[in-house]
């Protein structure tokens, strides 16, 4: 069984087992998972189902994951650049993010 589900704007295909990156968000200090009510779609793996297709999302389904803490994500480097000008500036950011591991689809 697999879903797709939306976190801060983007949709993420998920299915139970995996590890995802969601936004990072403020959380309790005992929260150890975490709930997804926003299922634009549940479907079969095996096809043996008709695929559910929210408007916009599923009614009753959710995702359940474990928390499994705080990353940070690879290095963005941002380039300006003229040519002849001698003018170049380099920055660059690692983007926090929120380790899930999906534990069981619903709906």
């Amino acid at each position: 069984m697999y879903a797709i589900i939306e976190d801060s704007g983007t949709q993420i295909k998920v299915k139970e087992g995996d590890v995802i990156k969601v936004a990072l968000r403020e959380l309790g200090t005992e929260q150890a998972t975490m709930t997804f009510e926003k299922v634009v779609l549940v479907g079969d793996d095996k096809g043996e189902t008709v695929a559910k297709i929210g408007q916009p999302y599923v009614a009753g389904a959710k995702v359940t994951a474990d928390i499994l803490g705080e990353k940070r994500g690879e290095k963005v480097r941002i380039i300006k650049f003229n040519r002849r000008k001698n003018y170049k500036r380099t920055k660059g950011h690692r983007q926090d993010h929120l380790e899930v591991k999906v534990t069981a689809i619903s709906g």
